[in-house]
């Protein structure tokens, strides 16, 4: 009842709040169906309870908003639903359709009561993101850039954006390091929130460290893996779509489901449904590069074989006909070489005969002729000194005349 105070009828705040209550009671006895985007789950996990800020927005500004709850039960049969439907949590951003009962409480205010979620509802405005995430990648020319990249021929040194405690990150080190045909490869970690709010703007500030060191890098791997289906709705953000789309590097995704495939993994210039099978792809690489090499050397080698067994064979008999030929002329030689040794032998002798009764001519010859050249000598000799005795005796009676005249 209200107090007079000053001549005023005065209501005490619990009164007033009281009053509000019985009427909002009275008149919204039945629950309602209310569209909204929830700007903040605000999930209290000691509790379980929820009390989500309900918001609606035109031309982006806030044009109503009101507290609600979600209390701990109705959370998780909810929760449940929406990750089987949606393949999604509950989360912060996403506008839901939902039943409300309004609630009112003197100490705590308006609040609406979410009694249940449309998970049909979101999945609509999920899918209307994710295509026009596509639509705005289109019109930018840029949706396919990223798969006209050139894969190097051996992708050894992967930039690898994951969580390092994850189970697709494990497994797909297993599978790339433990290889049985000892391929090699360089990887290193760059650790990022791969779901959740948070995971676009994480995941883009790793690939952002990767561009200023990318020269070290033939390929990025993007590895989620071990949950399921669930959180994917951040790989249809337009942001990380951009900047995947756009990378200067071939992007190669490992997001680990098999259903639904998001815009990151439709930009990327190639996708595997599991971490494990992106592990193969590049071993496959390895194989397309190393199997035609091993084929053509284990070719080059038979072919070596064959060759060289052909020449040997072929060397055999040239050898076989060499030495049948060789010994041949050996042969023929030889008998040559006899008769003519036999041929100079015989004209030797007759030619030593020859000179032999020559030189005996001559001897013969000489002895004859030296007693008449002896002869003949001895006979000029005595004529020469007989011819200087003369004119030896001219010459001293001609000096004589000359002495005697000087004299007179």
């Amino acid at each position: 009842m209200p107090e007079l105070i000053n001549n005023k009828n005065t209501f005490s705040l619990i009164e007033v709040t009281k009053s509000i209550q019985k009427t909002l009671a009275e008149r919204y006895k039945s629950s309602f169906w209310v569209q909204a985007e929830m700007s903040k789950l605000n999930h209290y996990t000691h509790s379980g309870h929820c009390y989500p800020d309900l918001v609606e927005k035109k031309d982006g500004k806030v044009i109503a908003q009101l507290r609600s709850n979600l209390w701990r039960d109705d959370y998780i049969k909810i929760n449940r639903t929406f990750q089987s439907v949606l393949k999604e949590p509950l989360k912060d951003g996403i506008k839901i359709l939902f039943l409300a009962r309004i609630s009112f409480s003197p100490a705590y205010g308006l609040a609406l009561r979410i009694i249940d979620i449309d998970p049909s509802y979101t999945l609509g405005d999920l899918e209307k993101e994710k295509q026009e995430t596509i639509r705005r990648l289109k019109e930018e020319g840029i949706f396919g850039m990223n798969k006209t990249l050139q894969l190097p021929l051996l992708p050894q040194r992967i930039a690898i954006v994951s969580v390092e405690t994850s189970k697709g990150y494990a497994d797909f080190l297993k599978v790339i390091d433990a290889n049985e045909w000892n391929y090699k490869f360089f990887h290193l970690l760059f650790p990022a929130l791969l779901q959740g709010e948070k995971a676009v703007e994480s995941i883009n500030n790793q690939l952002d460290r990767i561009k200023k060191v990318i020269k070290h890098f033939d390929v990025v791997a993007i590895i989620r893996g071990g949950g399921g289906d669930i959180g994917l709705s951040c790989y249809n953000h337009y942001q990380l779509a951009r900047e995947i789309a756009l990378f200067p590097i071939p992007v190669i995704t490992g997001i680990g489901h098999a259903t639904n495939e998001t815009v990151t993994e439709m930009v990327s210039f190639a996708n595997a449904i599991t971490p494990t099978k992106m592990a193969e792809y590049l071993l496959q690489k390895f194989h397309n590069f190393s199997v035609p090499v091993q084929k053509a050397e284990d070719k080059i080698v038979d072919r070596s074989r064959r060759i060289l067994s052909e020449e040997k064979t072929k060397f055999r008999s040239e050898i076989k006909l060499f030495r049948s030929v060789t010994q041949n002329i050996l042969i023929k030689n030889q008998n040559n070489l006899t008769e003519r040794v036999q041929s100079l032998s015989r004209q030797s002798r007759f030619l030593f005969r020859n000179e032999r009764e020559s030189l005996t001519t001559i001897k013969q010859g000489i002895g004859k002729g030296s007693g008449i050249l002896i002869v003949s000598g001895e006979q000029a000799i005595n004529q020469a000194m007989e011819k200087v005795f003369n004119r030896s005796l001219l010459f001293l009676k001609d000096r004589k005349v000359d002495l005697i005249n000087i004299e007179k």
